[in-house]
């Protein structure tokens, strides 16, 4: 059947195969005319005659379960059981770009504000185009059909099965314009659904980056230098070549790379590599130097963030109020390690990755190579966590050098130890901050200086304000509080080490010092630190009904157990709001978690399930963030490398999490940034609650080692 084009603005195509089925979804020209007879048009949404829907994800599965939740509104929209719903990761191409990040990429908490009207859509485009097949059969007005479960109802009891309209249906006009459900009339968002991944992940048949194989494939693991920006000098490779197994030893530009026929001579073949190197620019680096410039940094004034009133007068009237607050450098450390699959060819790169990046991934892999974009295939697997971390191309960028090198697929495969040291890692920061308390518990002014490394400088310079990273006004200057006069301010620390993303970048840290300040100016103005909070806010807003829900919820007006304290902090991330409420107690000064209270407002919920679940793994990770976590440096080199000196939460440690999710018709934003912020605080000040020390510093558990 010949192709039916529509205009590109509407970025619809839909293409009929009699007996098939029905695709639907974005237009996408063959990239030349010879190639026309092998085109097939990419789509969202693919029904088959077999009944069963495939929806096709652009956003990577790293347990976030956005598979499912984009699923779930093409389901909804198309009025069919959920139950008969599949799911494929799409093709790296133009045709499947997130319009946010002009390319595919999964992160910041995009997936769902992003994609999700585009799948909506989709998911009403696909059911316009069957109620019209249905009222061309029947002679009928489309106005007078009904559908539900995958069944279109005429006035005169007329029936008929989706599938059996599928190929009428692709010869019907596209629509321009299709009118979206409304709230009342939602059958599957907003409910508990199985999560579309949870077989295979259960049975064994997913596959991660890890378990990939290929016809010829090698494995390789990189010898790299211990020292952030030292270099390869020289090498000898002839006692790492006499290893069975091992077939040929290649540098590349992170290190030495030794392929070989399987994984464990790999790694004993680079053990017996050895390696002279270059000292980098942070041979004489260490962890004192890095914080006592930034200490010096914040006793001055810096780039303005956010500025209102005068802060100069705010800060005359009243009590002054003075705290500097500190948070270490820290590694993502997803349980699947790093790891990519090359297979670099003359004629094209094909990849098989666990990315959060896919066009990233694909410009890296041209890059090296020299071959354009459209050679160069990214096949996305499962992700065993992400973070943020999965967003960088090094480990791509490794894989393509050793597999064009070595002139065969690789697989490359990271240590933990490699994972740990060559991170981009959560940038550590220092806080200054001051504020002044009128009689009445008022803050007349507010004022707080920051400087860290710029995650942006690094990664995208272009989003800078001349030296200022405006990703720092995460979790400083975007809090809920009416502050007549504030003034943040940042210093960017300009060393050669790498951050990077990591889980809400920048709230994750300032929020720990913006609410663990906030807890203070309460207890200094002798206010119970909830009722202090909802003082600075409008009443019914957002995060003040969060705020109210949680302390509620975690029984805050009623005094705990003898022995206990509870710590309360909010966090918000791209429009959400989450507010926690945690229960402690430090039985021989070991700090014991019973409980974690959540209240989150994202907007319009849509999968219940992935939220509660994506809340509760926030909270997890930052907990071990908060308790253990931190990178240290002494003379350039991470002087922590596994999980035995970067601990994280074990599950006989894990408290209860209690998530209570606010229903309203919001535009819903993403959930996987807004459960980690307020961890940190609310811990720190249940420990001042309980113990009278206040804890300045990350991680919480050094202050009581």
């Amino acid at each position: 059947m010949r192709l039916s084009t529509v205009d590109r603005k509407n970025f619809l195509r839909i293409v009929g195969v009699a007996g098939s089925g029905l695709a639907l979804g974005l237009e996408m020209a063959p990239a030349s005319a010879a190639a026309a007879k092998d085109f097939a048009p990419v789509a969202w949404v693919r029904m088959s005659t077999d009944g069963t829907t495939t929806v096709i994800i652009n956003q990577s599965e790293m347990g976030q379960a956005i598979t499912t939740g984009l699923s779930m509104l093409v389901a909804d929209e198309l009025d069919i059981p959920f139950s008969t719903v599949r799911f494929e990761i799409s093709p790296t191409a133009p045709a499947y770009y997130n319009p946010r990040w002009h390319g595919i990429q999964t992160g910041g908490s995009q997936s769902t504000p992003s994609m999700g009207p585009i799948m909506r859509k989709a998911g009403a485009t696909a059911r316009a185009m069957i109620v019209a097949a249905a009222a061309k059969k029947w002679n009928v007005s489309v106005d007078s059909l009904k559908t539900s479960d995958g069944i279109v109802s005429g006035p005169n009891g007329q029936r008929a099965k989706y599938t059996d309209l599928l190929e009428l249906a692709a010869t019907q006009p596209v629509p321009t314009d299709v009118k979206l459900k409304t709230p009342d009339q939602f059958k599957i968002i907003g409910t508990r659904v199985k999560r579309l991944d949870l077989k295979p992940k259960t049975n064994g048949t997913a596959v991660y980056g890890l378990d990939v194989k290929v016809p010829g494939m090698h494995y390789a693991s990189i010898e790299k230098p211990l020292e952030i920006g030292a270099k390869v000098a020289s090498f000898d490779a002839s006692d790492a070549l006499k290893v069975p197994g091992v077939v040929k030893v290649v540098q590349v530009s992170s290190g030495v790379a030794v392929v070989a026929t399987n994984t464990w001579a790999a790694f004993k073949g680079r053990k017996a590599l050895k390696v002279q190197y270059a000292p980098g620019p942070n041979a004489n680096r260490s962890t004192d130097d890095i914080y006592a410039q930034m200490r010096e940094m914040v006793k001055t004034p810096g780039g303005v963030v956010k500025q209102a009133g005068d802060i100069t007068a705010g800060l005359a009237t009243g009590t002054i109020v003075t705290a500097n607050y500190e948070t270490p450098y820290l590694s993502h450390a997803p349980m699947e390690p790093m790891n990519t699959t090359a297979d670099v060819r003359a004629d094209g790169v094909t990849l098989w990755t666990p990315t959060q990046a896919q066009t990233n991934a694909q410009k890296a892999a041209a890059k090296v190579t020299g071959l354009p974009l459209e050679k160069i295939v990214v096949n996305t697997t499962f992700l065993g966590g992400g973070f943020g971390r999965r967003g960088e191309d090094d480990f791509i960028i490794d894989a393509v050098e050793t597999s064009k090198a070595a002139g065969v697929p690789v697989k490359l495969v990271w240590t933990r130890e490699d994972d740990i040291r060559n991170d981009q890692f959560r940038p550590g920061t220092v806080h200054a901050l001051s504020a002044s308390l009128t009689a009445d518990a008022k803050v007349s002014g507010y004022k707080h200086t920051l400087a860290n490394s710029s995650i942006l400088g690094r990664a995208l310079p272009f989003l800078m304000k001349g030296n200022v990273d405006p990703l720092v006004s995460n979790g400083s200057a975007d809090m809920p509080y009416a502050l007549p006069n504030l003034l943040v301010d940042y210093h960017r620390l300009n060393i050669p080490i790498d951050v990077g993303f990591w889980r809400a970048p920048y709230a994750n840290s300032n929020t720990f010092a913006t609410e663990s300040f906030i807890d203070e100016l309460a207890h200094a103005a002798g206010k119970d630190p909830v009722a202090f909070r909802l003082s600075l806010m409008e009443p019914g807003s957002r995060p003040g009904v969060v705020m109210e829900r949680a302390a509620k919820l975690a029984n805050w007006s009623s005094a705990p157990a003898a022995g206990r304290a509870r710590g309360v902090a909010l966090a918000s991330w791209d429009g959400g709001w989450v507010a926690v409420v945690t229960e402690i107690s430090m039985p021989n000064n070991k700090l014991k978690i019973h409980r974690m209270v959540a209240s989150v407002d994202v907007g319009m919920p849509i999968n219940i399930d992935g939220l509660e679940q994506q809340i509760s793994g926030a909270m997890v990770y930052g907990i071990s963030a908060a308790l253990e976590g931190k990178i240290t440096f002494k003379n350039g080199v991470p002087q922590q490398s596994n999980f035995n000196n970067y601990r994280v939460l074990h599950m006989a440690d894990s408290p209860e999490f209690v998530v209570d999710i606010v229903r309203n018709t919001l535009p819903p934003v993403g959930a996987g940034e807004v459960g980690t912020p307020c961890v940190a605080p609310a811990l720190g000040n249940a420990i001042f609650a309980l113990t009278g020390k206040r804890v300045r510093t990350l991680p919480l558990m050094d202050s009581f080692a």
